[in-house]
């Protein structure tokens, strides 16, 4: 969420920083309606401080036996309009508060301004694509080799599910482990495990709500959401709390099931585990201070990108444009890995910083060590990895002439040593 103030003190800024975004949003009409709760707030602070004073005379005036009715009545007055001004009061604050939470982020400076995915800026790449000397196939192609069974997955619960048996479940289940142990133990996470569900007031503080409730399954009539991401519960660990200065940077990974409607936007990723209603993630979240929030961001690519190193996977690394960054993002880098069967990279994690747009919408705040005014922290997340396209890369760019698939090396210790997955 924007700080009204910042709308208030500079509404140019704002408006040519969404603009950059393509978001030609009117933000005059928000001015005018803070402006006039701002004006009821003083009117009423002025009552209020009225009935005090003759309250404090009406008692005086008792106490001498004199009669106080006329400025009993008034009194009630004034209490009716106090009412009646915090009562309008309340519904124009209720009013701004919905408006601030469809507006998206303004982009940091160094966003590259575009119109869609077409503008982002490739800034690396790392390995090289593996040359085939015979014809590609498809994970999808090669499902059979490793046990992904989309026909059985379908009959339980639809299009966009998977069913990993055998040797796919084992393998699925390596690259969870080997994720979490990298974070854990060389990048410096402490692990939780957070629940799958969360109540809508998490699902608000991280932008999800209000708006892109169709994109998320509900749960008891709305009262709790399926997460899209673990993001949405870890993030919200810290929901109305004050981090003392000394516990910052604060670094948490999770592996949980996400689960997304993907609404409208499958395209030529229908089959597959590109898109899927429930697919597997190891997500990464940041708690930091400020003045140091996009060092964190390199170091959070960096961490991410690890992941493909040690699997030796091709991969690019793109700054996304204005046009094409998260509703609450400030700066964005994906990470696209390289899918043979397709001939091109696609994306495999997002790394973001929200700077305090988070923060302000969940009230996360930390202490400074001088024993100033809590401040709003910074929150960053990405995904390291996400499973299911992991997966899909591994069978494609491991795959062998006869079918077989070769097991990464950095999975072996996960999978008993096992080198290679063959056709049972």
């Amino acid at each position: 969420m924007l700080d009204v103030r910042l709308i208030r003190e500079d509404i140019q800024k704002v408006t040519e920083g969404l603009k950059k975004r393509g978001q030609d949003i009117g933000l005059t009409e928000l001015l005018k309606l803070d402006e006039e709760m701002r004006r009821l707030l003083k009117e009423s602070e002025g009552f209020k401080y009225k009935r005090n004073m003759v309250s404090d005379k009406i008692g005086e005036l008792k106490k001498k036996g004199v009669n106080t009715d006329k400025d009993t009545l008034e009194m009630r007055e004034v209490s009716q309009k106090i009412k009646e001004l915090d009562a309008r009061t309340k519904e124009l604050s209720e009013d701004i508060n919905n408006r601030l939470l469809n507006i998206p982020n303004m982009p940091h400076s160094s966003v590259p301004v575009g119109r869609s995915a077409g503008d982002n800026v490739e800034i690396k790449k790392w390995g090289n694509p593996r040359k085939f000397n015979f014809p590609v196939k498809s994970h999808i192609e090669l499902g059979d080799v490793v046990g992904l069974d989309f026909q059985r997955a379908s009959k339980i619960a639809g299009a966009g599910f998977v069913l990993y048996k055998g040797m796919g479940a084992r393998l699925e289940r390596a690259l969870i482990n080997f994720m979490l142990d990298l974070h854990v133990k060389e990048h410096g996470y402490l692990e939780v495990s957070p629940p799958f569900m969360v109540n809508r007031e998490s699902a608000t503080t991280t932008g999800n709500l209000p708006k892109f409730e169709e994109d998320l399954f509900k749960v008891d009539d709305g009262n709790y959401y399926l997460i899209p991401t673990a993001e949405v519960p870890v993030t919200n660990m810290h929901r109305d709390e004050v981090i003392p200065e000394e516990m910052l940077p604060l670094y948490y990974v999770a592996y949980t099931p996400c689960f997304r409607k993907e609404a409208g936007s499958w395209g030529q990723d229908t089959k597959g585990l590109i898109r899927q209603h429930q697919f597997d993630k190891v997500e990464l979240v940041k708690f930091v201070k400020p003045d140091g929030s996009y060092d964190e961001l390199e170091k959070l690519l960096s961490h991410a990108e690890e992941v493909l190193k040690r699997l030796q996977l091709p991969y690019r690394v793109i700054t996304l444009c204005t046009g094409d960054i998260g509703f609450s993002s400030a700066k964005s880098y994906d990470i696209e890995v390289w899918i043979p069967s397709q001939d091109k990279y696609r994306e495999i994690s997002t790394c973001s910083n929200f700077e305090d747009f988070q923060a302000r919408r969940g009230g996360i705040k930390y202490k400074p060590k001088d024993g100033g005014k809590p401040r709003l922290v910074h929150t960053l997340n990405g995904s390291g990895l996400a499973i299911g396209r992991t997966m899909v890369a591994i069978l494609e760019n491991y795959q062998q002439e006869d079918g077989s698939v070769i097991i990464p090396e950095v999975l072996r210790p996960y999978m008993d040593g096992i080198e290679k997955i063959v056709k049972s």
